[in-house]
């Protein structure tokens, strides 16, 4: 049995190819698509974060209107880019949006991909300290945001308050008690993956990571899922982690499936990301239903995960891919055994 999820962009073109033409249609779709999710039978509503590009970019408006709109699916992010984020006031947000989802914020968190513009995070006033590079600053932030999340009182409080406060040092507000055991980390290299093992959060493993054996995507996968889960028990740590991979799956069931994916059943590629660093990208799937079964049983990072994250092109609207989640349950998943 597996949980499975669907991850948005939340891409929009003015384009009239497009369903989604602007930042508002991306917003609504993205609440709407939930919705369907959850009827569906999804798991997970998750959404990608991109900054000065036209995607998916402040989260938590976003994953507090989910929350208000649907009743049992979990509704997280892959990934918050944390190089941008105020550990203090992202607390607060995210206290915020799981108690009106009613604890079921799933929060994946990270370093970042590379960005639309030059070290955008100095647009929003941060910067690394001395010696330090932006991934030091991300991880940095992302401790101190997980200390935070534990709601111990750290603010000495004013003896003269406008309101009457609690014994003792003051915590930020709204606390969300189980927060802390719901972010996850997403981790492009075997030695982060260990890293966020360590200090107890979740694993996100995306549809890329760097090419550290020249093994295919899905095999340098499933070492880094083992050597997370490695760390995890070298660590001590009491509760069973989650760990999620995110694929690209298309069952090609009618016309429309094979128009746009039809030729889309590729193999592992190679590229370089910022500069010089080599990065393998997984592979998409797209067959017919009994291919695909096939295919997927041969996929063992999919195999060592227990979250499925479905990528979906928002751009073609909310009905089209509310078929391409409904095909991958109704004619996949139960074969596999994920349902």
């Amino acid at each position: 049995m597996k949980k499975i999820g669907f991850l948005s962009f939340g891409h929009w073109t003015p384009s009239s190819q497009s369903a989604t033409q602007c930042a508002s249609d991306a917003l609504l779709q993205s609440i709407d698509l939930a919705v369907e999710a959850e009827r569906l039978g999804m798991d997970g509503a998750y959404f990608r974060v991109h900054h000065f590009a036209r995607q998916l970019a402040s989260p938590f408006p976003l994953l507090a209107a989910v929350g208000a709109r649907t009743r049992k699916i979990e509704i997280g992010t892959a990934v918050i880019d944390m190089r941008y984020e105020n550990p203090h006031y992202m607390v607060e947000d995210a206290g915020a949006a799981d108690l009106i989802a009613g604890g079921r914020l799933q929060l994946g968190i990270s370093r970042g991909s590379p960005e639309q513009i030059i070290d955008g995070f100095h647009y929003f006033g941060y910067a690394p300290e001395p010696g330090q590079t932006d991934a030091d600053m991300a991880r940095h932030r992302t401790e101190e945001f997980l200390e935070l999340l534990r709601g111990k009182g750290f603010a000495q409080p004013n003896p003269r308050p406008m309101f009457p406060n609690p014994p003792g040092l003051l915590r930020l507000e709204p606390h969300s008690e189980g927060l802390r055991d719901r972010i996850w980390w997403g981790a492009a290299t075997n030695a982060t993956a260990a890293w966020a093992a360590k200090l107890g959060m979740n694993l996100q493993s995306s549809t890329l990571k760097f090419d550290e054996t020249g093994e295919p995507f899905h095999i340098q996968q499933a070492a880094q899922i083992r050597a997370f889960r490695a760390a995890w028990k070298e660590a001590g740590h009491t509760r069973t982690p989650r760990v999620s991979v995110s694929r690209s799956i298309f069952a090609l069931i009618d016309e429309r499936d094979h128009l746009y994916f039809g030729r889309n059943d590729e193999g592992d590629k190679i590229g370089f990301i910022e500069q010089d660093k080599r990065a393998i990208f997984g592979r998409t799937y797209a067959a017919e239903p009994d291919v695909l079964i096939r295919q997927l049983k041969e996929d063992q990072a999919i195999a060592e995960a227990d979250t499925l994250l479905l990528t979906v092109p928002n751009q073609l609207g909310v009905d089209y891919n509310a078929h391409i989640m409904e095909a991958i349950l109704t004619t996949v998943a139960p074969t596999l055994g994920w349902r």
